[in-house]
């Protein structure tokens, strides 16, 4: 029975051995123990606190990608609005040098008909003129015929020549 009861000379010795045991621990052991969870309870307080700086930040650079891509999207429409107005403008400039031309064109097409049908009318007259003198021809040798006739009509036509140059002259 011993085993169940221990003497008391051991027991007296294992409470000595205790209480050194613990002066030991209390004095050296358990402020270094506690000076490092205390430590490292200060280190995982500063992690969290730079994680949640961190979450702070990345929450932070999230709105500012947003903002950015919003950004990006107003300028995309706005180029491609600006792009839009240009095209159109583009496209109202052809077609207003386009009528323009056509207008030109039209005009100068105009005028080339126009001094064409001058030409041709001064051709048929030309043309008209010859024929009525042909024919004028052929009658008046027809009605003079004889010498005395020819020579009377000649005097008369310079006649006429002549009074038409003093008019002109006056």
């Amino acid at each position: 029975m011993s085993l169940l009861m221990p003497d008391s000379g051991l027991l007296f010795w294992m409470v000595v051995i205790f209480a050194v045991v613990l002066f030991v621990l209390a004095k050296w052991g358990f402020p270094v123990i506690t000076s490092m969870v205390e430590k490292r309870k200060d280190y995982i307080g500063h992690s969290l606190q730079l994680a949640k700086e961190a979450d702070e930040k990345m929450a932070g650079m999230a709105k500012e990608q947003d903002r950015m891509i919003a950004e990006a999207r107003a300028e995309q429409n706005r180029i491609l609005k600006e792009a839009a107005d240009a095209r159109n403008n583009i496209i109202r400039q052809a077609r207003e040098q386009a009528q323009d031309e056509a207008a030109k064109l039209l005009a100068e097409a105009r005028t080339q008909i126009q001094a064409e049908k001058e030409s041709a009318l001064s051709e048929i007259r030309s043309q008209v003129a010859m024929l009525a003198v042909g024919v004028a021809e052929k009658v008046i040798r027809e009605n003079l015929s004889a010498d005395r006739e020819q020579m009377s009509l000649i005097e008369k036509m310079v006649q006429e020549a002549s009074g038409t140059e003093a008019s002109k002259n006056n």
